[in-house]
C-alpha cells in the first residue's frame, strides 16, 4: 500500500475549533483561504479547514502520523484510519454515486457524474486518495485524481455535459434547478444501470426532495434503490463523481477561453459579472446563451 498523502475527515463545529487550537499549539502557520475555517502549514504536512461540512483535509508525508497521533486521540476520540469498513460498511457496498459540477458557475455547463464503485474498488479509492472535488483546489491534481479513477480496475463511470446552448432552454422549459438536476442525475442512473444492471443502489447528495428525482427517473432507473444524504462526498463513489464531473467542467472552460479569448473565471463573483460585460461588449448578447447559465441575475446585470 503506498503511503497516505491525503486524508478527509468529517468533523462537528466543536472538533473544528478543537483542531485550529491544536494547530495553533503546534506551531502551525496560518494563511487566508476561500471557504475554509483555517488553513494552516508546517514542514510535510497541511490541515485545511473547510467551512462546509465542516470537514478536515489533512495532506503532506505526515497525514498518517498527525492522524494516528493527533487528530484521532485529541480531535475524534476514536480510531479511524485503517477501519473505515468498520465506521462506514456501506461505502463499501456496490452502488452508484451521483455528483455534479458548474451548477454555481455562471459559465461553463452543468455537468453530471456518476460511479460505480463495490468493496475492492473502493479500497483502490481509498488508497488512491479519492475525496470530494471541493477540497481540491488544483485543476492539475484533479485531472490527475480523474486518470486515477479511470484506471481503477473494474470502475465503471458515466458523465453528462448540459453546455450552456443546451442548459438555457432546457432551464426555461423546466424553469427549475432542482428538477433540472433531477432529470440530469436520473439520465446517469439510467445510463450506469444499463452497463451494471444487477447495481442496487445510487447514491447522491441531499439536493432536493428525494421524490423530484424519483419521478425523473425512467423504466431501468426506477428498479435500483435511490438514497440521498448530506455530505454525500465522503462517500468513495460520489467523491469520484465528483472529481469525474469537476474534470469536464474545468475542460471546457478552459475550450471555451480559448475560444473566445477571454478568461472565465469560476462562480458568480464581481470578477465573473466583469468578464461577462466584456464578453457582450466585444462578442454581443448572443454570446452569453452559449457560455453562461441566462437565469443568474449576472446576466441581466452584464446585459444592462
Amino acid at each position: 500500500m503506498p503511503p497516505l498523502r491525503s486524508h478527509t475527515v468529517a468533523l462537528t463545529a466543536e472538533q473544528a475549533d478543537k483542531l485550529r487550537a491544536i494547530l495553533e499549539r503546534q506551531g502551525f502557520k496560518f494563511e487566508p483561504r476561500p471557504y475554509t475555517l483555517c488553513f494552516g502549514q508546517k514542514p510535510g504536512l497541511t490541515v485545511a479547514v473547510y467551512e462546509k461540512g465542516p470537514k478536515a483535509v489533512i495532506q503532506g508525508k505526515e497525514t498518517a502520523d498527525f492522524i494516528q497521533f493527533t487528530l484521532e486521540p485529541e480531535v475524534l476520540g476514536e480510531a479511524r484510519l485503517g477501519y473505515e469498513d468498520l465506521h462506514h460498511p456501506e461505502r463499501f457496498t456496490p452502488h452508484f454515486g451521483i455528483d455534479e459540477s458548474g451548477k454555481g458557475d455562471f459559465f461553463g455547463p452543468l455537468v453530471i457524474a456518476g460511479a460505480y464503485t463495490d468493496d475492492a474498488i473502493a479500497r483502490h479509492l481509498l488508497e488512491a486518495g479519492i475525496r470530494d472535488s471541493k477540497s481540491i483546489g488544483s485543476d492539475a491534481q484533479i485531472r490527475k485524481m480523474a486518470d486515477a479513477i479511470r484506471a481503477t480496475p473494474g470502475v465503471v463511470s458515466e458523465v453528462i455535459v448540459v453546455s450552456p446552448e443546451k442548459y438555457n432552454p432546457l432551464y426555461e422549459k423546466i424553469g427549475n434547478l432542482n428538477r433540472l438536476l433531477a432529470w440530469g442525475h436520473a439520465r446517469v442512473i439510467e445510463n450506469l444501470c444499463e452497463r451494471k444492471p444487477d447495481c442496487p443502489s445510487a447514491l447522491s447528495d441531499q439536493f432536493a426532495n428525494p421524490v423530484v428525482l424519483q419521478r425523473a427517473l425512467m423504466a431501468k432507473g426506477r428498479k435500483i434503490e435511490l438514497r440521498q444524504q448530506t455530505k454525500a462526498e465522503s462517500d468513495y463513489a460520489v467523491a469520484a463523481a465528483s472529481i469525474l464531473a469537476r474534470e469536464k467542467f474545468i475542460d471546457w472552460l478552459a475550450d471555451a477561453e480559448k475560444k473566445w479569448g477571454l478568461k472565465f473565471p469560476k462562480g458568480a463573483s464581481a470578477a465573473v459579472l466583469e468578464a461577462a460585460r466584456t464578453l457582450v461588449h466585444q462578442h454581443g448578447p448572443d454570446a452569453l446563451r452559449a457560455t453562461a447559465k441566462l437565469h443568474f441575475k449576472t446576466a441581466q446585470q452584464a446585459l444592462a
